[in-house]
């Protein structure tokens, strides 16, 4: 019940409510507006983890909802349809610019199939705009064709009154020769309405030739979020002029014979670093750099393009080694000082030492010897200045900071990428991130999205930017880092050490102990999870399906979903990916087979085969009043509610508006 001194506590809030609310009626009329809202369906959330530039599969998997559309173009129109027709449709709701050039150059009665098409689209997008609001569904309509989208809507040809009315548009639509914008600017609304959010769970970059694709896509997405994974911050890293993931960042394309991103897509200059490695490494065998081709995603390479890949990767390779080197001993907090291994290189000998222990490397060439020369400086001054000009790339960096942080909790659920680092026991683990400051859990994640903001912000103290600049190296290979979280990245022993012992990268706490439902509870407790419908969501580690392992731990509390997007991970992983969907009804998992290309779904309409389990419904439908928007909308109701109050006391004038309108969500 409200009183006079709830509203003088709040006075000053409520005089600018009043702007935007200035009658008691344009007041009164959003909550009524918010009030019907709580009663819609939950809308539908997509999670997705490590796409690590398979940007083909990534958009095909946002064009089909991973398979959602499909699912409602069944619903709708069940055995009504043949399944060639069910293709079509749908083929042409994922691509419908490609699609339409085809229909038309075959179909032989087209404004028939303009008339039978459009009405079956109208259909899909009746469906899909159910769980929202008129303002929200008017608001994604482009503007040309709003009007006359919104009449199609909410007018039906069974209701006999207005077939002749709705048909005439149809018509008029077809007349005026504008049936092919009318059908693309459908389809496109059928997209962005079967995915209201979408959560990516870390790593967009390495591996696949599109992440610089993803991100043009990401970046004119309506709404999505990232928790960021290690290979995001390797790049974040490389982005703000650390030199140490400049070189892993060069190595890993180098690797897998994919600078496609590099040059292509941020117009990274590496004649510098081809022309060193030709210099200095043409009398060197290179063995152990030779580039892995992936079938279906690297461009052939000829022997002479192969050898200068091998060449490039190696004399990257050695120069890591040595910036890495150099970080080590700066940061002794970091406990890392003993992978300095390179140092430690007896050339004649052909030995180095690993934890004080000798070992036999299979090849110990260093033309430029086991010390940074100043050559080598000299070059890494120069990736280092085309990493820190490329526009695009500090573009595309800055929306991966904006959009996200180190974890997010939302409706209920947990995300993160990799880990939270654990002590043997199940407990947080304390971490020493900054020399003498120690942080556990949620502070430790939370101070580490600060920290590495803090490298992108011109008016932070000097040292305090230094410090965050080197920080990502820790990040990315760091044993506590919370997106590595293994006892070492052993790069140096897999190229140069045939003991495959020295090569084993042992896994965190958190990772050996993640089946355990009790852990898995401590966690959401520390994080201020409540109730009994939570989770923990993420990615990083692919789950091995082909060998029986679930994806769903900790007796349903943990969700794993890296299910190798990557096309390097799917011998490994058995599948091509997954995509978890929450909706009104629950979660359903989404495991997907590979895609083979956007030309074989746009000529033959093949799509990507998914496999749908489900995970845990709901034992009635969610509402928008069961998740945060939920409460968020209850608080502007009560805070409508006080201004009410005051109009009604006295406490606030009405005033006339132009604008005394319901606002809509």
């Amino acid at each position: 019940m409200l009183n006079n001194n709830d509203i003088e506590k709040d006075m000053r809030y409520l005089q600018l409510l009043s702007n935007s609310f200035p009658t008691v009626a344009a007041a009164a009329t959003e909550i009524i507006n918010l009030s019907a809202i709580l009663h819609l369906p939950k809308s539908t959330e997509h999670f997705l983890a490590d796409i690590h530039g398979e940007h083909q599969a990534f958009l095909h998997v946002l064009k089909n909802a991973s398979g959602n559309i499909k699912r409602k173009v069944n619903e709708i129109f069940g055995n009504t349809l043949r399944e060639a027709d069910t293709k079509e449709i749908c083929t042409l709701i994922y691509y419908p610019e490609q699609k339409l050039e085809i229909i038309k150059s075959k179909e032989e009665d087209l404004n028939d199939w303009y008339h039978i098409t459009l009405h079956q689209l109208v259909a899909v997008l009746r469906d899909v705009c159910s769980k929202y609001t008129r303002s929200k569904v008017q608001k994604s309509l482009p503007a040309e064709f709003s009007y006359i989208i919104q009449e199609l809507l909410h007018e039906r040809t069974e209701d006999n009154n207005k077939t002749a009315y709705v048909n005439g548009i149809i018509d008029s639509i077809i007349a005026t020769q504008r049936a092919d914008n009318f059908i693309i600017a459908i389809c496109n609304v059928i997209q962005r309405l079967s995915i209201d959010q979408l959560h990516i769970l870390g790593d967009i970059f390495d591996r696949g030739p599109g992440a610089h694709i993803i991100m043009d896509t990401l970046k004119n997405y309506h709404s999505w979020d990232i928790q960021w994974g290690n290979h995001d911050i390797l790049w974040m890293g490389a982005t703000a002029g650390n030199k140490a993931c400049i070189c892993h960042v060069i190595r890993i394309c180098l690797r897998y014979a994919n600078l496609t991103t590099l040059e292509e897509g941020y117009g990274i200059n590496l004649v510098p670093l081809a022309t060193f490695a030709m210099e200095h490494y043409k009398d060197d065998p290179c063995t152990g750099f030779e580039p892995i081709l992936l079938d279906g995603s690297a461009t052939p390479l000829d022997e002479k393009q192969k050898r200068l890949t091998a060449m490039m990767h190696k004399a990257i390779s050695v120069i890591q080694f040595k910036e890495e080197a150099m970080l080590f001993h700066k940061y002794p907090t970091w406990n890392m000082e003993n992978r300095d291994i390179i140092s430690t290189v007896d050339t004649e000998k052909n030995i180095c030492l690993i934890d004080g222990k000798e070992y036999t490397m299979q090849h110990a060439t260093f033309p430029t010897g086991i010390t940074l020369t100043e050559e080598e400086d000299l070059l890494m001054s120069r990736l280092r200045h085309s990493f820190l000009v490329s526009e695009k790339l500090q573009k595309h960096i800055r929306e991966i900071l904006s959009h996200g942080c180190m974890y997010a909790i939302c409706n209920g659920n947990l995300l993160f990428h990799a880990s939270v680092p654990l002590n043997e026991d199940g407990s947080l683990k304390d971490v020493e991130m900054i020399p003498g400051k120690w942080y556990k859990g949620k502070d430790l994640l939370h101070n580490i999205g600060m920290l590495v903001r803090s490298a992108f912000q011109q008016d932070s103290d000097p040292k305090v930017r230094e410090y965050a600049r080197d920080y990502f190296l820790y990040l990315w290979c760091g044993k506590d880092s919370p997106l590595f979280d293994k006892s070492k990245m052993s790069t140096f022993e897999r190229y140069f050490i045939a003991d495959k012992a020295t090569h084993k990268e042992e896994k965190g706490n958190y990772f050996k102990l993640r089946e355990r439902e009790d852990v898995i509870d401590g966690i959401m407790d520390s994080f201020g999870l409540t109730g009994t419908n939570r989770h923990i969501i993420n990615g990083h580690v692919p789950v091995h399906v082909a060998s029986g392992e679930n994806p769903i731990k900790a007796n349903g509390k943990l969700m794993v979903i890296d299910g190798g997007f990557s096309v390097p991970y799917h011998k490994e992983t058995g599948i091509a990916g997954y995509t978890l969907v929450y909706h009104s009804r629950g979660f359903q998992l989404v495991q997907h087979e590979p895609f083979t290309s956007t030309e074989d779904a746009v000529v033959r309409g093949t799509d990507i085969k998914s496999t749908i389990q489900i995970i845990e419904m709901a034992n009635r439908r969610m509402l928008v009043a069961d998740t945060d928007k939920g409460k968020e909308l209850r608080q502007q109701i009560a805070d409508l509610n006080k201004l009410l109050y005051a109009y009604r006391h006295g406490y606030i004038k009405e005033r006339e508006s132009k604008d005394a309108f319901t606002k809509g969500k």
